[in-house]
């Protein structure tokens, strides 16, 4: 039992399962126990702080490179977030496609949280052509400051693509009961979005058997960063 505790395979897996879907760490090592590996949740835990975020960044790394597109068309909003027991905003970022580009958490919703966002945001994907937003003013006064007020688009239900990306981690929140520790939602929340948009193929748009290939695919390319 001690080799499939540090077998890589066990490692990959363990860190997929409690990233790709709404699981807790309980949950995870229950799943493990049923394929025979005994394994504890803090375990788990501990290979998630170790390993997710290396795997999270060579995932992002790959698609940043292959993600021209991305720069086209913004969807930035945020959501409230319980983190014990405290409200707090998660500042997120998606493209055309609803790919997740970037997340972070803060206390405010003014224009200085609005303006490191977008910085943080932008140093990473570069200047994209369309910046769609609701109406809040942080976002109007953050553009006007770094130059791109004039690529701001607000609109009734032109930011319903921002909107429907909060699915995936709203059910990551009631699983995890609204999380206890601002510092771990914000170190979650961009690798779960980034496994999240790994695994995501678009079932409703391919057909089964270019779905089933995607799958495969995105599968393999999961097991090279792991695997190293």
């Amino acid at each position: 039992m001690k080799f499939f505790k540090t077998s890589p395979e066990v490692i990959r897996l363990a860190v997929m399962l409690y990233n790709r879907f709404p699981l807790s760490l309980r949950n995870v090592e229950d799943l493990l126990h049923e394929r025979g590996l005994d394994i504890s949740h803090e375990t788990v835990r501990f290979w998630r702080h170790r390993f997710g975020p290396r795997f999270a960044a060579e995932i992002r790394k790959r698609r940043i490179e292959g993600m021209k597109s991305s720069r086209w068309r913004w969807h930035l909003d945020e959501m409230f977030v319980t983190i014990n027991g405290e409200m707090h905003y998660l500042w997120r970022a998606v493209d055309h496609e609803g790919e997740v580009l970037e997340s972070f958490v803060m206390k405010r919703r003014d224009k200085r949280a609005a303006l490191k966002f977008l910085r943080k945001a932008m140093r990473k994907h570069g200047r994209p052509e369309v910046i769609v937003t609701d109406r809040l003013r942080s976002y109007c006064a953050a553009l006007k400051e770094i130059g791109a007020s004039s690529r701001q688009q607000t609109g009734r239900w032109e930011n319903n693509r921002a909107e429907n990306s909060q699915l995936p981690f709203r059910r990551r929140e009631r699983a995890m009961l609204h999380g206890s520790d601002a510092c771990e939602a914000c170190r979650n929340s961009p690798l779960h979005g980034s496994v999240c948009n790994h695994f995501n193929q678009e079932r409703h748009l391919n057909p089964p058997d270019n779905f089933k290939t995607n799958r495969t695919a995105a599968l393999a390319e999961w097991r090279q960063p792991c695997s190293a």
